[in-house]
């Protein structure tokens, strides 16, 4: 049984569904990269993985191209994605009762950490939220196992099955694990169950009233 003290969420596909907004943003960036002609399973795949890593590794850009749609991306998702976003229904209830639990709470993703602390801040979430981090500008600091080893330098913990990494792709757990701690995959984010599971992280939820139970255990 989990008695979990520290808990670090990735956000996209997590804590919120931002479907609309990165859509959005990609097709505004692709547009202006004169790409088309790639389908909607690709868009799919694009949400969750870092930036630079689906614009290189599912549209085929190079090192110079790939910054450039970065930069078209977050032009659009500034003004505009990062709002058409919505937090999963009984996140906040959770993250309320996880709270009054005396859970630690942090953020742990690879979107660029100023949209991430906006979206925090929007829905109210950073009254939970010890540190939120995310990816640098320039996306060199975009992988999730140093982004979560930041969180984890920063707040002097220690890795521990005690602490546990929550989110929706094998990168959440793959990173989770190299940092030595303990992973619950959740299946209602951008994730594909069967490779989430491949991944085998210590524990599946479903929905988020099963993420709750493993989580106030």
């Amino acid at each position: 049984m989990s008695h979990f003290s520290h808990i670090i969420f990735d956000l996209d596909g997590t804590l919120t569904d931002n479907t609309q907004g990165i859509k959005n943003s990609l097709k505004y960036a692709l547009d202006k990269m004169q790409v088309d002609g790639y389908s909607e399973d690709i868009i799919d795949k694009f949400i969750g993985p870092p930036l630079q890593w689906g614009f290189s590794n599912l549209f085929g850009l190079n090192e110079r191209n790939t910054r450039l749609a970065v930069e078209y991306f977050r032009e659009y998702y500034s003004e505009n994605g990062w709002h058409q976003n919505d937090p999963y229904d009984g996140i906040l209830e959770m993250m309320a009762e996880l709270d009054s639990m005396g859970k630690k709470m942090y953020v742990a993703t690879a979107k660029f950490e100023k949209f991430a602390n906006r979206i925090i801040e929007h829905f109210e979430m950073d009254k939970y939220i010890v540190q939120v981090k995310g990816a640098d500008y320039n996306g060199k600091k975009a992988e999730k196992d140093g982004i979560i080893s930041a969180v984890l330098k920063t707040n002097q913990l220690l890795p521990s099955s005690d602490i546990v990494m929550v989110g929706d792709t094998v990168f959440d757990i793959s990173g989770g694990k190299e940092n030595d701690l303990s992973t619950i995959a959740v299946g209602y984010g951008f994730g594909i169950e069967e490779e989430l599971r491949k991944e085998n992280p210590d524990f599946f939820a479903d929905d988020v009233e099963e993420l709750f139970e493993i989580l106030s255990a």
